[in-house]
């Protein structure tokens, strides 16, 4: 194939991917028009479901820096950022204004959260790992979880409960 028609090939696959990953056909998808949410994300270097969160949210208009972390430094991080432990997860990711995310929270209620940050609140947490809940999807299977509402006080309170699969996927109705 003369090297002109590969060219216009390659703008023709170009174009089309483009269109098959545009936000109108992949809800839930931020456009590459939107400027990404820069988080940091602390987390082991050998956690799978991890990086399959940060997939997700990075799908979902979010830009990362990665941090990795021995156990113990991780543990440290989360407890120097106000995250109690019982609601440890495996990664913590933190915005620029300091809010906290523990675990497989959901990227819309991140954007929800910190477009409409409740007042005294560091974040939100998703204790353990939820089979099902994004980045850690197994098939079909999937377990109803709780994200919590960290306060600054050391306090929590059920922010929200994911109750299906899909749920945890919508976008964020922000105004």
């Amino acid at each position: 194939m003369p090297l002109k028609s590969m060219i216009k090939f390659a703008g023709l696959c170009m174009l089309m991917w483009l269109v098959s990953c545009s936000p109108d056909n992949n809800p839930g998808v931020a456009s590459a028009a939107e400027q990404p949410i820069a988080l940091e994300v602390y987390k082991s270097p050998t956690c799978g479901c991890c990086g399959m969160w940060v997939d997700h949210a990075s799908a979902r208009g979010f830009a990362f820096t990665v941090q990795h972390l021995d156990n113990d430094e991780l543990t440290l991080e989360k407890l120097r950022r106000g995250i109690g432990l019982r609601y440890h997860s495996c990664h913590t990711a933190v915005a620029e204004d300091g809010s906290v995310f523990e675990g497989h929270v959901p990227a819309y209620l991140i954007h929800q959260f910190l477009a409409d940050k409740p007042e005294n609140a560091i974040g939100l947490a998703v204790p353990g790992m939820p089979i099902g809940s994004p980045g850690m999807e197994v098939g079909d299977r999937f377990q109803p979880y709780d994200v919590y509402l960290l306060n600054a006080d050391g306090t929590a309170e059920v922010y929200t409960h994911v109750g299906d699969f899909e749920s945890q996927y919508q976008t964020a109705s922000v105004e």
